[in-house]
């Protein structure tokens, strides 16, 4: 019984080991926020929710009311009251008093996601093409004179593909949103994006990172995020792009400073070795931390 508890245990926490983040069957409620704008979207769609509720049923109150009280055949001689001052009063202050409430709120959110807390570390350039996704990582201020970007593209992750790139596990990797190669990131590290097209008008789109940001041909729009937790979210294109728009998905991978710079220094010669060595780090990291919980669960079952 205590081994058939501590692998139950194991089970739980070895399942928050690597976070993500995508689409779900019949989701209705926003993803999971990873970045600190997401958390202030989700925050402000709860406030609006408790201004929207009241509203609605007052309203259906007030039909339900007037349509019974003021039927025909209970007034066959219909009111010619053209004027009340105090409902006209009430129904002109009551909606600038409510859009007042949201517009406050609104206007501090959208500040915050033009205005980064601090200096980005990082620069990556999004570019939109028909039908996959370049990233571009341009070098850090600090860098040698001539350094090249590093630059790769990102294209759905074929069926006939999984088995070569190891990406087998459909929970990690879904259908349709796992790519070959991920945007790679740090995480509590803040990242400047530029988002382009190269050909239509696209969209970058991340939920978990409150991100959406059409890709423009000739024009480029900034955005930045900072990505709190470590793991593979998953978005799409928004921007209906031609016949291949549903297979245009975006995977950004969030990692370790460690992880990141190690992966970043061999991009550059060898992309595919790197992403492999990538890969391969964190799942030794996932097994190191699994192995930790496994033996933190045998011995609270001992005990």
């Amino acid at each position: 019984m205590k081994r058939i508890s501590a692998s139950l245990l194991t089970v739980m926490l070895g399942g928050g080991v690597a976070h993500a983040a995508k689409p779900e069957p019949w989701q209705f409620t926003l993803q999971p926020a990873a970045t600190p704008i997401m958390e202030q979207i989700v925050w402000f769609e709860t406030y609006t929710f408790w201004f929207i509720i009241p509203i609605v049923l007052f309203v259906l109150a007030l039909l339900l009311y007037v349509a019974f009280r003021f039927r025909e055949s209970a007034n066959p001689v219909p009111s010619r009251t053209s004027h009340n001052t105090v409902i006209e009063v009430i129904w002109t202050a009551a909606p600038i008093l409510i859009l007042l409430l949201l517009a406050i709120p609104s206007f501090n959110l959208l500040t915050a996601q033009y205005t980064p807390d601090e200096e980005p570390e990082l620069t990556v350039k999004a570019t939109g093409y028909q039908w996959y996704w370049g990233y571009e990582y341009q070098p850090p201020a600090d860098a040698e004179e001539g350094a090249e970007a590093i630059s790769y593209d990102s294209i759905l992750l074929a069926n006939d593909n999984r088995e070569a790139s190891g990406k087998t596990d459909l929970e990690e990797y879904p259908r349709l949103l796992a790519v070959d190669n991920e945007l790679v990131v740090p995480v509590d590290t803040t990242i400047r994006l530029l988002v382009t097209g190269a050909d239509v008008i696209h969209a970058f789109a991340m939920p978990a990172f409150g991100l959406k940001h059409d890709a423009v041909p000739g024009r480029i729009n900034e955005a930045w995020f900072r990505a709190e937790k470590e793991g593979i979210y998953y978005g799409q294109c928004s921007e209906i792009c031609g016949k291949d728009h549903a297979y245009m998905p975006i995977a950004v991978r969030v990692v370790s400073r460690d992880q990141y710079n190690t992966f970043i220094q061999s991009a550059g010669s060898d992309l595919q070795g790197a992403f492999g060595a990538l890969a391969a780090s964190i799942e030794a990291d996932k097994n190191k931390k699994l192995a930790d919980a496994t033996a933190g669960a045998n011995k609270t079952m001992t005990e």
